[in-house]
C-alpha cells in the first residue's frame, strides 16, 4: 500500500486529478470488508441537474445533439473555465481538452462528494387544513434532498418509508445518469452503493425512536438485509414482513409475488426503555360495537334481550368473516356509565392455587359468600373490592353462579400486527387511475397499506419521509390517516422527475432532451406525484372534473435549488433559504420571506438580520410565546452569543448562515463513500 501511496504522489506532481482519482480508487479498495457484504463503492454517482444555470467552476455534461441517443461521450465529466454571456458561450476543459460550446448545450451534473448549497423554490401551495402544519412534497435528486433535510430535520423524523428501485432490470433505474440494465455485471453493485449513500444520510434523520421501513422484492433483498445490518446494526432489527399481492399462474414453478418490507429501528434499545409496543387494531370492532348499541336501544334497555339480539347478529354473520374472531365478546352490559358496550364475561380464578386470594366476594342480592374456584382469585381482595364498586364484576342470579369479570371490547380492540399479510395490488393501480383519470404511473404502493403500518410505528404527530415518493401514495396515506384520528402528523416527500426509458426513447426520437418542456412535463413529480396530492387534497383533478370532497390538510411545493455559497453568506438568496428555516420551524403558521425591516417573528420562529434591531426583535420573540426558534445572521461570536442570552429560554437559536454552510460542508462526503 506504501509502494502504491509514492506512486501517486509522483503521479500528483504532473497531474493532481488524476493522482486524486487514483488517491480514492485505492481508498475504496481499502475499504472492502474481508467479511461481509462486499460491493464496489467506488464506482462514481452523478447527477444531472436541468434547468440550473451554468457557472464558471460547475462540472457540465455536453448534450447530446437532438433526435440522437447519448453517447459515451455524453457522459464525460466537463469544468467550465470561462463564460461569455453576451455570446452565450462556455469553455470547458477536461485533462489537456480543451473546447466550447453554447450554453444551451451544457448540462450542469455534480458528483456525489461535491457539497452543494441547497434552496427551495415553492411552485405551489394548497391550503385546507386551517392552522395544522404543511406537508412538503419536493422536486429533487433524493440524495440532495437528504443533505437538505439533515439541516432542516437531522434527528427529528419518526418514520421513513421508502419504495426504492427493486433493480429487477426491467423498471429503468437511474444510476450515474444511465438506466442500468439487466445484463450489467455491476448492477448489485451499483444499486448497493446508490442504497448505502442514501441509508447513511436517512439514519441521521430519525429520532432515537424512529423507525425505518424499506420495501423490496426477491432479486435485492438478501443483499438489502446485510446492508441494513452494516447500516444500522443487527441488534435494531425489528422484522421483515411479507407483503403477498396476488398469485402468479404463469410461473413455472412457484408464485413469487411476495413483496418484503424490512423494518429497523434506530434503536431498538430506546424503544424498550420507553416501552413502546407496537398494536393496532383488531378489524370489524367499530361494527360490532354498533351492533351492540342498536340491540341494546331495540331491547328497550333489557340487558338480557340485547345479549340475545347481539349473538343472533354474531350468528348472522359468513364464517370467514373477519370480525369473528371476537365473537366471544357477546353480551351487553347495562351499568351505568357502560350501557349498550359489549363485553366478554372472563374468569376470575386464580392461574395457581394461593391461599392469600382465597377470600369472600358477597353476592349483592343474597349478601352471601360467591362460589370461589378453589385456586382462589385472580385479584387482591383490595382490587376485587375496586372493581365490584365499579361495576366490572358480573354476579349471576344467587351465590351459586361463579362472578366473572366484564372484559369490554373497546378496551380490548389491540393486537400484535402479523409479519405477513394479503392485499391484492392490483387495487392501488386502479384507485390512482381513478384520481388521475389515465394510467400514468406502474405499479403503485396501497396508501391504505403505508397508511396502516404508518398508525401502528408512529404518533398522531409523527414526522414522516417518504425519499422515493414516486407517484405519491405516502403523502395520501399520511393525510387521510390525520383525516381518520385527527392527527398532525407531517410528510415531507422527494421525488425527482424522472422519466421512464421508454417515455426517454420517444422524447428523443421527437427531438427533446433533459431541460425541455416537453421533456420535463413527463417527469414523475410533474406528470403523476403532483397532480395525484393536488387531486386527492383539493377534490379537483387536473382537467377540472370532480374526484372528491377533498381533505382538510395544507401542502406545499417545492423545487430543490443549487445556490452560490457566497451569495448566501452575504444574504442575497434569503428568499431561496427561507423555506428551509421554515421547515426546521416546523412547517406551521406564517413563513418569513422577506426581511424588510431588517427582523420578523411568525407564530414559529423570528429571524434577525440587522443586529441593530435585537431591541424590538427580543420584545416580539417574549411577546410571540409560540416561537420556538431564532435564526440570528451575524459573522461575530460576540454579538450572536450576546442575543442567546436574552432570548426566551424555550428558544433554539440558530446562527446564519454558519450552520447552514457547516451543515453542507460537513455532509457533502458522508454516504458518498
Amino acid at each position: 500500500m506504501s509502494r502504491l501511496n509514492d506512486l501517486i504522489r509522483q503521479v500528483g506532481l504532473t497531474n493532481p486529478t488524476l493522482a486524486a482519482d487514483l488517491q480514492r480508487e485505492v481508498g475504496a479498495l481499502a475499504d472492502r470488508r474481508s467479511f461481509g457484504l462486499n460491493f464496489e463503492r467506488h464506482v462514481p454517482e452523478v447527477v444531472e441537474l436541468p434547468g440550473r444555470p451554468v457557472r464558471r467552476g460547475d462540472k457540465v455534461h455536453v448534450l447530446p445533439g437532438r433526435g440522437t441517443n447519448p453517447t459515451k461521450e455524453n457522459s464525460r465529466l466537463w469544468r467550465v473555465t470561462a463564460i461569455k454571456r453576451a455570446a452565450g458561450i462556455a469553455t470547458i476543459e477536461d485533462g489537456d481538452d480543451t473546447q466550447q460550446h453554447p450554453l444551451t448545450e451544457l448540462l450542469v451534473a455534480a458528483e456525489f462528494r461535491d457539497p452543494i448549497y441547497p434552496g427551495l423554490v415553492s411552485t405551489g401551495r394548497i391550503e385546507r387544513g386551517g392552522d395544522k402544519p404543511f406537508h412538503s412534497v419536493i422536486n429533487a435528486e433524493n440524495y440532495h434532498a437528504l443533505q437538505t433535510l439533515l439541516f432542516t430535520h437531522r434527528g427529528q423524523v419518526d418514520c421513513i418509508y421508502i419504495d426504492p428501485p427493486y433493480n429487477t432490470g426491467n423498471e429503468g433505474w437511474i444510476y450515474n445518469d444511465k438506466y442500468v440494465a439487466s445484463d450489467d455485471h455491476y448492477k448489485h453493485s451499483k444499486w448497493l452503493a446508490f442504497m448505502e449513500r442514501r441509508l447513511l444520510l436517512a439514519k441521521e434523520l430519525l429520532k432515537a425512536t424512529g423507525v425505518i421501513i424499506v420495501a423490496i422484492g426477491d432479486e435485492e433483498h438478501h443483499r438489502l438485509r446485510m446492508l441494513m445490518d452494516q447500516v444500522f446494526g443487527t441488534e435494531n432489527y425489528l422484522s421483515q414482513v411479507g407483503w403477498q399481492g396476488g398469485r402468479k399462474n404463469d410461473s413455472r414453478y412457484v408464485s413469487n409475488g411476495t413483496d418484503y418490507m424490512l423494518i429497523y429501528a434506530r434503536s431498538e434499545a430506546e424503544l424498550a426503555a420507553r416501552g413502546i409496543r407496537w398494536r393496532e387494531s383488531k378489524p370489524g370492532i367499530a361494527a360490532v360495537v354498533a351492533a351492540a348499541h342498536e340491540a341494546w336501544e331495540l331491547s328497550g334497555h333489557d340487558v338480557e334481550e340485547a345479549t340475545k339480539r347481539l349473538r343472533e347478529w354474531w350468528r348472522s354473520l359468513p364464517q370467514d368473516h373477519p370480525t369473528r374472531a371476537s365473537k366471544h365478546y357477546d353480551r351487553v352490559d347495562g351499568a351505568e356509565g357502560r350501557p349498550g358496550f359489549p363485553y366478554f364475561a372472563d374468569n376470575l380464578r386464580s392461574p395457581n392455587p394461593r391461599p392469600n386470594l382465597c377470600y369472600d366476594v358477597l353476592h349483592p342480592i343474597t349478601g352471601k359468600p360467591a362460589n370461589m374456584h378453589p385456586n382462589g382469585w385472580v385479584y387482591s381482595s383490595e382490587r376485587m373490592a375496586e372493581l365490584v364498586a365499579a361495576g366490572r364484576i358480573r354476579f349471576g342470579a344467587d351465590e351459586s353462579t361463579r362472578p366473572t369479570f366484564k372484559r369490554y371490547l373497546d378496551e380490548m380492540d389491540g393486537q400484535v400486527p402479523l409479519d405477513a399479510f394479503y392485499v391484492d395490488r392490483r387495487a392501488a393501480s386502479r384507485r390512482i387511475e381513478g384520481i388521475l383519470g389515465d394510467k400514468r404511473f406502474p405499479n403503485p404502493k396501497d396508501h391504505e397499506v403505508l397508511g396502516r403500518w404508518i398508525r401502528v410505528v408512529a404518533p398522531k404527530d409523527a414526522v414522516v419521509l417518504d425519499f422515493f415518493a414516486g407517484s405519491g401514495s405516502t403523502a395520501e396515506a399520511v393525510m387521510r390517516v390525520n383525516a381518520e384520528d385527527d392527527g398532525t402528523r407531517r410528510c415531507i416527500l422527494v421525488t425527482n422527475n424522472e422519466v421512464s426509458a421508454k417515455e426517454a426513447k420517444a422524447l428523443r426520437k421527437a427531438g427533446h432532451r433533459p431541460g425541455d418542456v416537453e421533456w420535463e412535463s413527463k417527469g414523475v413529480y410533474e406528470f403523476v406525484a403532483n397532480p395525484r396530492i393536488s387531486t386527492v387534497v383539493t377534490g379537483i383533478r387536473p382537467d377540472g372534473s370532480t374526484y372528491s370532497e377533498g381533505l382538510e390538510q395544507n401542502v406545499e411545493f417545492f423545487d430543490l435549488t443549487y445556490e452560490a455559497p457566497l451569495r448566501v453568506s452575504s444574504h442575497r438568496e434569503f428568499e431561496r433559504i427561507a423555506p428551509l428555516l421554515w421547515l426546521r420551524a416546523g412547517s406551521r403558521g406564517r413563513r418569513i420571506d422577506k426581511l424588510s425591516k431588517g427582523w420578523d417573528v411568525a407564530e414559529a420562529y423570528g429571524v434577525l438580520a440587522d443586529l441593530d434591531q435585537v431591541d424590538a426583535f427580543l420584545h416580539e420573540m417574549k411577546r410571540q410565546e409560540s416561537a420556538q426558534m431564532a435564526f440570528i445572521v451575524t459573522d461575530e461570536d460576540r454579538l450572536f452569543e450576546s442575543v442567546c442570552r436574552d432570548l426566551p429560554d424555550n428558544v433554539e437559536p440558530v446562527r446564519l448562515y454558519e450552520a447552514y454552510l457547516r451543515n453542507f460542508e460537513i455532509n457533502s462526503g458522508r454516504g458518498a463513500r
